[in-house]
C-alpha cells in the first residue's frame, strides 16, 4: 500500500513524485503524466470527455478509464456526427455490450450530446472554440494547488458557469462537478499538485503558458 503524504504526493515508478491517485493504481500512471490536465483542442477528444465524466457518475474514473477503449468502439470513436445517428436498435446494442457501462440514461444522454455538440460546432465553429471560452478567470483558483485545496474545490464559478449554459443548449449528465472534472483532464486548469513532477510541463504547455517554441506538449 502507498502512504500518502500530507502534501498528498506519491513516488511513482521512476522515484519522482506525483500526485497520489496518479500512482495508486498502474493505468493511472501514463494517464497522469500524458494527459490530465494537458491542453486539448480536439473536438473528438472534447466530446469523449465530456461523455465519459457523464458516465462515471456514481462511479470511479478508473472504471471508466480500463473500458475506455471499449467505450470508444461502441461509440463510434465518439465521433458527433456518427454518433447523432445512433437510433433504438443502437441503444439496445449497447445496453447488450458488457465492455462499457450499461446505463441507458447515459447512452440515451450521449447520443443526445452529440446533436448538442453539432449545434455548438456549426455555432461556433469546433467545440474547443466554445469550452476554452470558459477559461477560469485569474484568482478564481488558487496559484499554488495542494492536497487541501482540492478536497474542496469539486466545483469553481467557472465550472458553474458551463454546466448552466450547456444544460440551458440542451446538454444533459453535465453538473458543474462533471464539468470541473472535465476542466482538469482537459487542461483548461492545471490542477497538478505543487511539487509533482508533471505540474510544470502541464502549466506549460495551456496556452500562455510559455512561447509555442518552448511548450512541451503531450499526447495521449
Amino acid at each position: 500500500m502507498i502512504k500518502v503524504p500530507r502534501n498528498g504526493l506519491a513516488k511513482g515508478p521512476d522515484g519522482e513524485l506525483r500526485c497520489f491517485w496518479g500512482v495508486s493504481a498502474p493505468d493511472y500512471v501514463e494517464y497522469h503524466d500524458r494527459e490530465w490536465g494537458f491542453p486539448v483542442a480536439d473536438d473528438r477528444r472534447l466530446f469523449e470527455k465530456l461523455c465519459l465524466e457523464g458516465f462515471q457518475s456514481g462511479l470511479s474514473w478508473l472504471t471508466i478509464l480500463r473500458k475506455r477503449e471499449a467505450f470508444r468502439r461502441a461509440f463510434a470513436g465518439f465521433d458527433p456526427a456518427r454518433v447523432v445517428r445512433f437510433g433504438a436498435r443502437d441503444v439496445t446494442r449497447l445496453l447488450g455490450d458488457a465492455g462499457i457501462v450499461r446505463h441507458r440514461g447515459k447512452i440515451e444522454s450521449t447520443i443526445n450530446n452529440a446533436a448538442r455538440a453539432l449545434e455548438i460546432i456549426a455555432e461556433r465553429g469546433s467545440l474547443a472554440a466554445y469550452v476554452w471560452g470558459f477559461v477560469p478567470a485569474a484568482g478564481e483558483r488558487p496559484r499554488i494547488v495542494t492536497r487541501a485545496a482540492l478536497r474542496t474545490m469539486t466545483q469553481t464559478p467557472t465550472s458553474v458557469a458551463l454546466s448552466k449554459d450547456l444544460k440551458r443548449r440542451g446538454w444533459t449528465y453535465v453538473g458543474p462537478t462533471t464539468v470541473y472534472a472535465f476542466m482538469q483532464a482537459m487542461g483548461l486548469v492545471d490542477d497538478h499538485l505543487e511539487g509533482c513532477v508533471i505540474r510544470r510541463a502541464a502549466e506549460a504547455a495551456r496556452p500562455g503558458g510559455v512561447p509555442a517554441d518552448r511548450q512541451v506538449v503531450r499526447r495521449a
